[in-house]
């Protein structure tokens, strides 16, 4: 019997030709994933029991075309099937026009499933720029395509892992171009998002550390002006708004005090600033093979009027179809997909 207290999760297929699948079917073949959510499969029937097959699995796949239909059961995967890659032609490990449309097209059906109730939160699994391009899809990546597909125009993106959670003044762009993006309004504005994100994590009182600029946060004007003219400024706003923040904190020091828990969010300045610590902590690399072993961490789009919530970390077309893939990223996104819907939920119950 189906418990409709849990929220209901749609998780896209991501590229199928990526270590997306795999880590979905190892996430879904876990009793704790169906304890905490009712997940259905955006993406193909077939790729998923192309996958199965590969891993010596033995959960089964059903296909279905309206959540409705969904069973929500553990050892069976609820597959919404899009029937959008030819088998015949498919190979893992492989950039692909078909892959990157199937990747597409199964964002895309989550977003409109999102946004027409059906499902409560969504989670992404990853899809490959390159790919996407090629199949006539032109966006930098999952942020810009949901952001498009649900006219939001403030949106921030957050990663997320224990301690650490920063979010980005701004993401996909030049470094040179980041730097002129570095505005007072657009700083209190993502600022504000990650404080939201804190309340929603449980969070009461979220201290959030400013990250500056320059090095040294400019040392007092000596390494550049941003500081002084737009980040000191956003940040005695925030403060003047009740908030307890603090900056702008050297970049080369915040992010190590926000991993020992002395802030409860960071605010970066643009993507390498905040994406290299991050992905220091959370990635692991086995030193005998030279291949990943593990990878935490998840990338929150916040502002939008749905939830989305992905792993962070690629396609790993390298090790795709080895069955070697870790899972630990796709079963803690589910965990703050989960988390983020229920307390949207009881939010709206009040």
């Amino acid at each position: 019997m189906i418990d409709n207290s849990k929220p209901i999760l749609a998780i896209t297929q991501g590229d199928p030709a990526g270590i997306g699948p795999e880590i979905i079917i190892k996430a879904l073949s876990l009793k704790e994933t169906y304890q905490k959510c009712n997940p259905i499969v955006t993406g193909d029937a077939l790729v998923m029991e192309y996958y199965i097959k590969l891993l010596g699995s033995s959960l089964k796949v059903h296909a279905v075309s309206n959540v409705k239909d969904a069973i929500f059961e553990l050892g069976t995967i609820d597959v919404y099937d899009l029937k959008c890659i030819n088998i015949e032609e498919f190979q893992t490990g492989k950039v692909s026009s078909q892959a990157g449309n199937a990747a597409f097209q199964a964002v895309k059906t989550a977003i409109e499933l999102a946004m027409r109730d059906e499902v409560d939160g969504t989670v992404t699994a990853p899809l490959n720029k390159e790919a996407l391009n090629l199949a006539g899809h032109h966006f930098d990546g999952h942020t810009e395509i949901y952001a498009h597909f649900t006219s939001t125009k403030k949106y921030a993106m957050l990663l997320a892992d224990d301690f650490l959670r920063v979010i980005h003044v701004s993401t996909h762009v030049s470094l040179r171009k980041a730097c002129d993006l570095v505005k007072k309004e657009r700083i209190i504005d993502v600022a504000e998002l990650i404080i939201d994100a804190c309340h929603q994590f449980g969070i009461k009182n979220p201290k959030i550390g400013i990250a500056g600029l320059n090095p040294h946060a400019s040392d007092g004007g000596l390494f550049g002006d941003e500081e002084a003219r737009e980040i000191a400024p956003a940040v005695q706003a925030l403060i003047s708004k009740g908030y307890d923040v603090q900056g702008p904190v050297p970049p080369d020091t915040l992010f190590a005090k926000a991993k020992c828990g002395k802030f409860d969010g960071c605010v970066a300045m643009y993507h390498d600033q905040g994406h290299i610590p991050f992905k220091v902590v959370g990635f692991n690399w086995d030193k005998e093979t030279g291949e990943m072993s593990a990878a935490k961490g998840v990338n929150i789009t916040l502002g939008l009027p749905i939830i989305r919530v992905s792993v962070d970390h690629g396609t790993a077309f390298d090790v795709a179809g080895k069955g070697v893939a870790s899972p630990e990223a796709m079963l803690l996104s589910i965990d703050y997909a989960t988390k983020m819907a229920i307390q949207r939920k009881a939010s709206r119950e009040k």
